[in-house]
């Protein structure tokens, strides 16, 4: 007779298996790192009373970025409420360090602060030190005048294909630094030590298991303005090998890392790793994903490439980060070459290019159930929704954009296009599988306040930013558990409570699906399981 590992009983168990995921049980068993039992009180070797607490699938987060949140946690926290508060902090900081030390901080927004930080103000705060602060987006960054005179942009910008040097109306550097413009920093400050990223995935990983997490797709390392190093897949294997990768980790390579391969010419492989390495290699719980390429920029920073003018600068569109054509070839290249493709994309018109080229890909090069994706699918049409479900794509939104930058989302777009925003609604009705991701550490990456503002649709002003595009509880869940599964081709992995997937599970103090849906952020993490073994308990 089976006799399982561990029995979890006395639960509300919402397997989210079935055909509308609404099916509850009251037990699972557990053998090595699957589930063996749905609702069967089998024999177990150790039984956990759950007195009636909520059992969920794992959450995984499909767009996020483990080891820049984990640095980010050592870093200067600039999500503070105006500018003097942000010059106070860098102050604090340097005055612990010496003279040629860096002062580093992450998470300023200035839709909030009301205007990016300056030069002039930084090297008051910081005593002419060397200082690096990063937007809330990634996309762009402010610098002091220390690290401008380094990159000899002290007293004139130079031209950066995809990015802007901004300047002020007398044509000096500001210190802002936008898109492919940060580029001009990596001689300074890239690579990050394989330690350091090592340090910094396990101090994010363990932050991840505390708010149910199990497992992440980190989206875009070795290349690009997004990678911290080139040999950072080094980094997450290191984790794995001392036992420091809390979680199962799936990892975008940038594009910007893949170069010409030199096969037989009827290999078909124009593009990728050395050895023909590609997406899917390695097992579950570390593997290599999709390719990441960037097409355009932020929203709220105003450099993402939209078909009309941002509502609150007349005359401004955004931008590509590359030549269209470019972009195109790329995307066709890794396609052709057997990767899927995870294009991040947030203006109308960037989504534009994006699903031209995946269409044409599938036209030349066929693939059975490809599944390449538009990260963020940020500012969508109504046409490119039903064009999404044709393709067989998967869009990316964040739901805790809507909570956390929302007012900023709200002025850039104005009331007539808030409800293209990151939508769900329209993208379930029109029959396409959507996953839940946070984009961390752009906002707060716990998935229950994801879940929330999926729900709630409100910012954290309590404006209304397209309710029209909210779901109910029971699709949030879903959507940060089996609809992640699937835009990772794991759904057979992971994603539901069902016998022989794996037992990554999640125990809380609430059920997201029927609680009121007011207070799905105030839900608490009671435990967590990594394949069957407790890896997070709450204090009691």
């Amino acid at each position: 007779m089976l006799r399982a590992d561990l029995l979890l009983t006395n639960a509300w168990v919402r397997t989210l298996d079935g055909p509308d995921h609404g099916y509850v049980a009251r037990s699972v068993a557990i053998w090595r790192d699957r589930v063996v039992a749905v609702d069967e009180d089998v024999p177990a070797h150790r039984v956990v009373d759950l007195d009636g607490a909520v059992v969920a699938p794992g959450f995984h987060d499909a767009h996020q970025h483990l080891a820049w949140f984990g640095l980010s946690l050592a870093e200067v926290d600039l999500r503070l409420p105006t500018l003097d508060d942000v010059y106070a902090a860098v102050a604090e900081r340097a005055a612990g360090l010496g003279p040629d030390e860096w002062v580093v901080g992450a998470g300023y927004d200035e839709n909030k602060l009301g205007a990016h930080p300056d030069r002039d103000a930084l090297d008051r705060a910081a005593g002419g030190r060397r200082v690096w602060l990063k937007h809330t987006s990634g996309h762009m960054c402010v610098v002091s005048s220390a690290v401008l005179t380094e990159l000899g942009l002290a007293d004139a910008a130079v031209e950066v294909p995809g990015g802007l040097v901004v300047t002020d109306a007398a044509g000096r550097p500001t210190g802002l630094l936008q898109e492919q413009a940060q580029q001009l920093l990596t001689p300074l400050v890239l690579p990050y030590p394989v330690a350091t990223l090592v340090d910094a995935i396990e101090r994010g990983g363990r932050v991840a298991l505390s708010q149910g997490l199990t497992s992440v797709v980190e989206a875009g390392i070795g290349g690009g303005w997004i990678g911290k190093s080139p040999v950072e897949l080094a980094a997450y294997q290191a984790a794995r090998d001392e036992g420091r990768l809390p979680l199962r980790v799936e990892l975008m390579v940038a594009v910007d890392a893949l170069h010409a391969l030199a096969g037989h010419e009827s290999d078909g492989l124009p593009l990728g790793l050395d050895l023909g390495i590609r997406t899917g290699l390695g097992d579950d719980r570390l593997r290599i994903g999709p390719t990441k390429i960037f097409s355009d920029g932020s929203l709220i920073g105003h450099t993402c490439a939209l078909t009309e003018e941002f509502a609150d600068t007349p005359g401004e569109r955004g931008y590509l980060q590359d030549d269209a054509d470019a972009l195109r070839t790329r995307i066709l290249d890794a396609h052709r070459s057997g990767w899927r493709v995870a294009t991040h994309a947030i203006g109308d018109a960037a989504i534009d290019l994006v699903l031209d080229a995946y269409e044409e890909a599938q036209r030349r090069w066929p693939r059975l159930d490809v599944r390449h994706r538009v990260e963020h699918f940020g500012v969508s049409r109504p046409d490119q929704v039903r064009r999404c479900a044709e393709l067989g794509v998967v869009p990316v939104p964040q739901g805790r954009f809507v909570g956390e930058i929302g007012d900023g989302m709200l002025r850039a777009l104005g009331p007539d296009r808030a409800g293209w925003a990151y939508r769900y609604r329209s993208l379930l009705d029109a029959g396409v599988v959507v996953p839940g991701s946070s984009d961390r550490p752009v906002v707060d990456g716990a998935p229950l306040r994801g879940m929330h503002d999926m729900v709630n649709r409100l910012t954290d002003t309590g404006a209304e930013c397209g309710t029209e595009e909210a779901v109910t509880g029971l699709e949030a869940l879903t959507a940060y558990t089996l609809g992640s599964a699937y835009a990772s081709h794991q759904e057979h992995e992971r994603g539901s409570i069902e016998v022989g997937k794996l037992a990554d599970l999640v125990v809380l103090s609430d059920d997201p699906a029927t609680v009121d849906p007011a207070t799905i952020e105030d839900i608490r993490v009671l435990r967590t399981f990594l394949g069957g073994e407790e890896v997070w308990r709450a204090d009691d």
